[in-house]
Protein backbone atom coordinates (compact mmCIF):
# COMPACT_ATOMS: atom_id res chain seq x y z
CA UNK A 1 0.00 0.00 0.00
CA UNK A 2 1.49 3.47 -0.66
CA UNK A 3 0.54 6.51 1.37
CA UNK A 4 1.24 10.16 0.05
CA UNK A 5 0.94 12.25 2.64
CA UNK A 6 0.28 16.68 1.81
CA UNK A 7 4.01 18.29 0.92
CA UNK A 8 5.52 19.31 4.24
CA UNK A 9 3.62 16.38 6.40
CA UNK A 10 5.74 12.91 6.99
CA UNK A 11 4.95 10.23 8.75
CA UNK A 12 8.16 10.14 9.55
CA UNK A 13 9.11 13.67 10.83
CA UNK A 14 7.82 15.85 13.23
CA UNK A 15 4.90 18.63 12.91
CA UNK A 16 2.55 20.54 14.70
CA UNK A 17 -0.57 18.89 15.84
CA UNK A 18 -3.07 18.32 18.05
CA UNK A 19 -3.52 15.04 19.67
CA UNK A 20 -5.68 12.86 16.99
CA UNK A 21 -9.13 11.80 18.92
CA UNK A 22 -11.34 11.20 16.17
CA UNK A 23 -11.62 9.66 12.96
CA UNK A 24 -14.50 10.40 10.73
CA UNK A 25 -15.37 8.08 7.79
CA UNK A 26 -17.79 8.48 4.79
CA UNK A 27 -19.96 5.30 4.18
CA UNK A 28 -20.40 5.25 0.46
CA UNK A 29 -17.91 4.32 -1.68
CA UNK A 30 -15.62 4.63 1.12
CA UNK A 31 -16.42 2.18 3.39
CA UNK A 32 -18.70 0.17 1.02
CA UNK A 33 -18.49 0.05 -2.92
CA UNK A 34 -21.86 1.39 -4.32
CA UNK A 35 -23.11 2.53 -7.83
CA UNK A 36 -25.09 5.43 -7.12
CA UNK A 37 -27.12 5.03 -10.82
CA UNK A 38 -27.61 1.61 -10.49
CA UNK A 39 -28.91 2.25 -7.18
CA UNK A 40 -31.41 4.97 -8.44
CA UNK A 41 -32.40 3.44 -11.44
CA UNK A 42 -33.61 0.77 -9.00
CA UNK A 43 -34.39 2.58 -6.16
CA UNK A 44 -36.92 5.33 -7.53
CA UNK A 45 -39.44 3.04 -9.23
CA UNK A 46 -39.50 0.98 -6.27
CA UNK A 47 -40.36 3.29 -3.90
CA UNK A 48 -42.55 5.27 -6.04
CA UNK A 49 -44.84 2.36 -5.86
CA UNK A 50 -45.58 2.44 -2.23
CA UNK A 51 -47.13 5.93 -2.95
CA UNK A 52 -48.90 4.95 -5.69
CA UNK A 53 -52.65 5.09 -4.06
CA UNK A 54 -52.14 8.85 -3.03
CA UNK A 55 -49.31 10.41 -4.83
CA UNK A 56 -49.26 10.57 -9.15
CA UNK A 57 -46.01 8.89 -9.77
CA UNK A 58 -44.34 12.21 -11.16
CA UNK A 59 -45.15 14.54 -8.81
CA UNK A 60 -43.87 11.94 -6.17
CA UNK A 61 -40.37 12.04 -7.85
CA UNK A 62 -40.91 15.52 -8.29
CA UNK A 63 -41.27 16.01 -4.20
CA UNK A 64 -38.84 13.63 -3.54
CA UNK A 65 -36.18 15.42 -5.58
CA UNK A 66 -37.10 19.07 -4.16
CA UNK A 67 -37.36 17.75 -0.51
CA UNK A 68 -33.32 16.25 -1.26
CA UNK A 69 -32.67 19.43 -2.18
CA UNK A 70 -34.02 21.15 0.36
CA UNK A 71 -32.41 18.91 2.95
CA UNK A 72 -28.88 19.90 1.07
CA UNK A 73 -30.07 23.64 1.55
CA UNK A 74 -30.86 23.39 5.33
CA UNK A 75 -28.98 25.91 7.35
CA UNK A 76 -29.61 24.50 10.90
CA UNK A 77 -32.69 25.43 11.72
CA UNK A 78 -34.73 22.32 12.15
CA UNK A 79 -33.55 18.73 11.62
CA UNK A 80 -33.03 17.49 8.08
CA UNK A 81 -36.49 14.91 8.34
CA UNK A 82 -38.77 17.81 9.39
CA UNK A 83 -37.45 20.30 6.52
CA UNK A 84 -37.78 17.10 4.18
CA UNK A 85 -41.13 16.42 5.19
CA UNK A 86 -42.14 19.88 5.07
CA UNK A 87 -41.78 20.01 1.49
CA UNK A 88 -42.65 16.31 0.18
CA UNK A 89 -45.91 16.72 2.00
CA UNK A 90 -46.71 20.53 0.74
CA UNK A 91 -50.73 20.27 0.13
CA UNK A 92 -50.56 16.83 1.57
CA UNK A 93 -50.28 18.09 5.23
CA UNK A 94 -52.66 15.81 7.05
CA UNK A 95 -50.53 12.32 5.33
CA UNK A 96 -47.26 13.38 6.88
CA UNK A 97 -47.03 10.89 9.44
CA UNK A 98 -48.59 8.00 6.89
CA UNK A 99 -45.69 9.10 4.68
CA UNK A 100 -43.04 9.13 7.20
CA UNK A 101 -44.56 5.55 7.69
CA UNK A 102 -44.42 4.22 4.50
CA UNK A 103 -41.17 5.26 3.84
CA UNK A 104 -40.06 3.48 7.11
CA UNK A 105 -41.85 0.21 6.03
CA UNK A 106 -40.13 0.66 3.04
CA UNK A 107 -36.67 0.53 3.93
CA UNK A 108 -37.47 -2.24 6.52
CA UNK A 109 -39.20 -4.73 3.92
CA UNK A 110 -37.71 -4.26 0.42
CA UNK A 111 -34.90 -2.02 1.10
CA UNK A 112 -32.47 -4.80 0.98
CA UNK A 113 -33.14 -5.77 -2.26
CA UNK A 114 -30.60 -3.40 -3.49
CA UNK A 115 -27.76 -5.35 -1.24
CA UNK A 116 -27.07 -7.00 -4.31
CA UNK A 117 -25.18 -3.43 -5.82
CA UNK A 118 -23.07 -2.89 -2.86
CA UNK A 119 -19.87 -4.50 -1.80
CA UNK A 120 -18.33 -4.46 1.15
CA UNK A 121 -14.18 -2.78 1.14
CA UNK A 122 -11.97 -5.63 1.58
CA UNK A 123 -10.13 -5.26 4.78
CA UNK A 124 -12.45 -2.40 5.82
CA UNK A 125 -13.63 -4.60 9.04
CA UNK A 126 -10.26 -5.32 10.20
CA UNK A 127 -8.98 -1.75 9.24
CA UNK A 128 -11.78 -0.46 11.83
CA UNK A 129 -11.02 -2.70 14.49
CA UNK A 130 -7.64 -2.21 14.26
CA UNK A 131 -8.43 2.21 14.80
CA UNK A 132 -10.49 0.82 17.43
CA UNK A 133 -7.86 -0.58 19.72
CA UNK A 134 -6.36 2.87 20.03
CA UNK A 135 -9.08 4.53 22.03
CA UNK A 136 -10.17 6.67 19.32
CA UNK A 137 -13.85 8.15 18.43
CA UNK A 138 -15.03 6.77 15.41
CA UNK A 139 -17.77 7.94 13.06
CA UNK A 140 -19.85 7.55 10.26
CA UNK A 141 -19.79 10.59 8.38
CA UNK A 142 -22.45 10.11 5.46
CA UNK A 143 -24.73 12.47 3.97
CA UNK A 144 -27.21 12.66 6.38
CA UNK A 145 -29.99 12.42 3.32
CA UNK A 146 -30.93 8.75 4.43
CA UNK A 147 -33.25 7.66 7.61
CA UNK A 148 -31.07 5.36 10.53
CA UNK A 149 -32.54 2.56 9.13
CA UNK A 150 -31.15 2.94 5.93
CA UNK A 151 -27.90 4.12 7.11
CA UNK A 152 -27.84 0.82 9.43
CA UNK A 153 -28.73 -1.56 6.56
CA UNK A 154 -25.54 0.32 4.70
CA UNK A 155 -23.50 -0.75 7.35
CA UNK A 156 -24.64 -4.49 7.69
CA UNK A 157 -23.95 -4.48 3.52
CA UNK A 158 -20.34 -3.64 4.34
CA UNK A 159 -19.86 -6.31 7.17
CA UNK A 160 -19.80 -3.73 10.13
CA UNK A 161 -23.28 -3.79 11.16
CA UNK A 162 -21.95 -5.15 14.48
CA UNK A 163 -19.60 -2.76 15.02
CA UNK A 164 -19.72 0.64 17.40
CA UNK A 165 -19.55 3.59 16.18
CA UNK A 166 -19.19 6.59 18.46
CA UNK A 167 -22.11 8.48 15.86
CA UNK A 168 -24.04 7.66 13.00
CA UNK A 169 -25.15 10.42 11.58
CA UNK A 170 -28.57 10.69 9.69
CA UNK A 171 -31.42 12.59 8.35
CA UNK A 172 -32.88 11.80 11.70
CA UNK A 173 -30.05 13.48 14.00
CA UNK A 174 -28.62 16.59 11.87
CA UNK A 175 -29.59 19.42 10.62
CA UNK A 176 -26.55 20.24 8.37
CA UNK A 177 -25.31 18.29 5.10
CA UNK A 178 -21.89 18.19 3.23
CA UNK A 179 -20.24 19.84 2.06
CA UNK A 180 -21.42 22.49 4.38
CA UNK A 181 -19.01 23.10 6.88
CA UNK A 182 -21.22 23.34 9.85
CA UNK A 183 -22.30 19.80 9.15
CA UNK A 184 -18.47 18.63 10.34
CA UNK A 185 -18.95 20.95 12.95
CA UNK A 186 -21.83 19.65 14.42
CA UNK A 187 -20.48 16.40 14.26
CA UNK A 188 -18.13 17.89 16.11
CA UNK A 189 -19.87 19.30 18.79
CA UNK A 190 -22.03 16.25 18.74
CA UNK A 191 -18.83 14.07 19.74
CA UNK A 192 -17.39 16.15 21.86
CA UNK A 193 -13.97 17.27 19.94
CA UNK A 194 -12.55 20.20 17.84
CA UNK A 195 -12.08 20.01 14.19
CA UNK A 196 -8.52 19.89 14.77
CA UNK A 197 -8.37 16.95 17.00
CA UNK A 198 -9.99 14.65 14.04
CA UNK A 199 -9.26 13.03 10.66
CA UNK A 200 -12.18 12.46 8.23
CA UNK A 201 -11.36 10.08 5.33
CA UNK A 202 -13.42 9.70 2.39
CA UNK A 203 -13.52 9.52 -1.29
CA UNK A 204 -15.38 12.52 -2.10
CA UNK A 205 -12.84 15.33 -3.33
CA UNK A 206 -15.20 17.67 -2.07
CA UNK A 207 -17.99 16.36 -0.25
CA UNK A 208 -15.49 15.70 2.49
CA UNK A 209 -11.95 17.33 2.04
CA UNK A 210 -14.14 20.08 2.39
CA UNK A 211 -13.62 20.20 6.03
CA UNK A 212 -9.88 20.96 6.00
CA UNK A 213 -11.02 24.63 5.42
CA UNK A 214 -11.67 24.30 9.10
CA UNK A 215 -8.77 22.57 10.61
CA UNK A 216 -9.32 19.00 10.70
CA UNK A 217 -7.06 16.45 9.13
CA UNK A 218 -7.93 14.89 6.00
CA UNK A 219 -7.41 11.26 4.00
CA UNK A 220 -8.81 11.21 0.59
CA UNK A 221 -9.17 7.39 -0.28
CA UNK A 222 -8.27 7.05 -3.90
CA UNK A 223 -8.91 3.20 -4.80
CA UNK A 224 -12.95 3.18 -4.92
CA UNK A 225 -14.71 4.05 -8.32
CA UNK A 226 -15.05 7.04 -9.35
CA UNK A 227 -18.00 6.49 -11.31
CA UNK A 228 -19.75 5.97 -8.44
CA UNK A 229 -19.77 9.97 -7.46
CA UNK A 230 -21.97 10.72 -10.32
CA UNK A 231 -24.71 11.78 -8.48
CA UNK A 232 -23.48 13.56 -5.85
CA UNK A 233 -22.13 15.35 -8.02
CA UNK A 234 -24.85 16.61 -9.98
CA UNK A 235 -25.67 18.66 -6.53
CA UNK A 236 -22.18 20.29 -5.62
CA UNK A 237 -21.75 24.08 -5.28
CA UNK A 238 -18.14 23.56 -5.08
CA UNK A 239 -15.61 22.82 -7.04
CA UNK A 240 -12.54 20.99 -6.06
CA UNK A 241 -10.86 24.58 -6.54
CA UNK A 242 -12.23 25.61 -3.40
CA UNK A 243 -10.85 22.94 -1.08
CA UNK A 244 -7.70 22.18 0.19
CA UNK A 245 -5.46 19.34 -0.90
CA UNK A 246 -5.79 16.02 1.39
CA UNK A 247 -3.58 15.67 4.40
CA UNK A 248 -3.19 11.96 2.97
CA UNK A 249 -3.80 10.41 0.32
CA UNK A 250 -4.45 6.76 -0.51
CA UNK A 251 -6.36 3.47 -0.23
CA UNK A 252 -8.16 2.77 2.29
CA UNK A 253 -6.59 0.23 4.24
CA UNK A 254 -3.34 2.38 4.68
CA UNK A 255 -5.74 4.80 6.96
CA UNK A 256 -4.25 3.26 10.01
CA UNK A 257 -0.71 4.43 8.51
CA UNK A 258 -1.90 8.03 8.55
CA UNK A 259 -3.67 7.60 11.81
CA UNK A 260 -0.36 5.98 13.43
CA UNK A 261 2.06 9.25 11.75
CA UNK A 262 -0.78 11.82 13.41
CA UNK A 263 -0.34 10.29 16.92
CA UNK A 264 3.45 10.00 16.66
CA UNK A 265 3.60 13.48 15.21
CA UNK A 266 2.09 14.90 18.54
CA UNK A 267 4.06 12.25 20.96
CA UNK A 268 7.31 13.46 19.42
CA UNK A 269 6.45 17.32 20.34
Amino acid sequence: MVLRSREGISPFSKQESTMLKAVLFDLDNTLIHFGERQFFQGYFPAVTKVFADIMPGDLFLERLLSSTRAVLDNGGQALNVDCFIKVFCKDYEPHKAEFWKRFMTFYETEYDQFRSLASASPGAREMILQLREKSLKLVIASNPLWPSIAQNKRLAWAGLGDLRFDLITHIENMTYCKPKVEYYQEVCSMIGERPEACLMVGNDPVNDMVVGTIGMKTYLVNDSDPSGLEVSRSVHHLTTADIPKPDFEGPLLAVPEAVRALLWNNTAE
